[in-house]
């Protein structure tokens, strides 16, 4: 499959004279913001528009589906019913009646000249309203599908988790993550208030900044581990990893500014494997 192109996009780079959609000069403003935004996303994206099921889409769906469900940048009613549309089903038609939705962790089969593809994915579908407020398309997004096999066959469950950051927008944003993947998260500013929570109560993991005021989270993951050995651990820092290179215990470690993905692959490889004995 070629590379996407990561040249900017918009409805006046393509000819869209031979289209149903016809000369962009007469286009609603929904539609050409919708599609201006579309065109230019790295995410495989089509837009429904009108009853008669005219696609607009992007290059980054069209090298997922390839060729026999047409070419960019669409305009015209496509030759295959694409699969989004096919698997979005009530879901589609709620979008159709003004209701966002989302279908988590969706199969989606493409029958391409190099055999069918199946991928998974989270169909977002949003509303595009004319200026009248009625709908007149919806825009179908193919973000990467967020249920996780690996970590369900895991066993673990949710996690207990101690979040140290002393950048309390940081720690909130963290804390609220974490909490929405599903599991329990604390969240303090200071090494000695850690300390004193761990001391209370059992926590599966401690995410700690690396840098932190009085003590590193280095030297604090070291007492805590001391305490508890079986605590896991995840590392985040905006410095690099040269203070994490000679540690003795287990630990999972994230580059700030970190993806979500990132965050989640960390947890699951800490939920996977306990940390060592002492």
């Amino acid at each position: 499959m070629p590379d996407l192109d990561t040249s900017a996009r918009s409805t006046a780079s393509y000819d869209w004279s031979a289209t149903a959609l016809g000369d962009t000069a007469r286009w609603p403003l929904p539609l050409r913001l919708t599609s201006d935004l579309l065109l230019n996303s790295p995410v495989p994206t089509l837009l429904v528009w009108g009853t008669e099921t005219i696609t607009v889409f992007n290059e980054a769906y069209a090298l997922l589906a390839g060729p026999g469900y047409g070419r960019v940048p669409g305009g015209s009613v496509p030759p295959v019913l694409p699969p989004p549309l096919a698997a979005a089903g009530k879901i589609l038609d709620a979008a159709w009646g003004g209701e966002a939705g989302v279908m988590q962790d969706t199969a989606l089969t493409f029958r391409r000249l190099d055999g069918s593809q199946e991928s998974r994915f989270d169909l977002r579908l949003t509303p595009v309203r004319d200026e009248t407020g009625a709908v007149r398309g919806v825009q179908v997004a193919l973000a990467p599908a967020t249920a996780a096999p690996q970590e369900e066959d895991t066993g673990d469950g949710a996690m207990r988790i101690l979040v140290v950051e002393d950048n309390v927008d940081s720690q909130y944003l963290v804390c609220e993550m974490l909490k929405a993947f599903g599991h329990e998260a604390d969240g303090v500013a200071h090494p000695d208030d850690a300390l004193a929570l761990l001391a209370r109560q059992r926590y599966d993991v401690l995410f700690s900044d690396v840098s932190l005021p009085g003590m590193s989270g280095v030297d604090l993951a070291t007492r805590a581990i001391a305490d508890d050995p079986s605590l896991r651990v995840i590392f985040a820092s905006g410095y690099g990893d040269t203070l994490l290179r000679h540690l003795s215990f287990p630990y999972q470690s994230l580059q700030k500014p970190y993806e979500i993905d990132q965050l989640q692959d960390a947890l699951s490889k800490v939920a996977r494997r306990p940390a060592k004995g002492g």
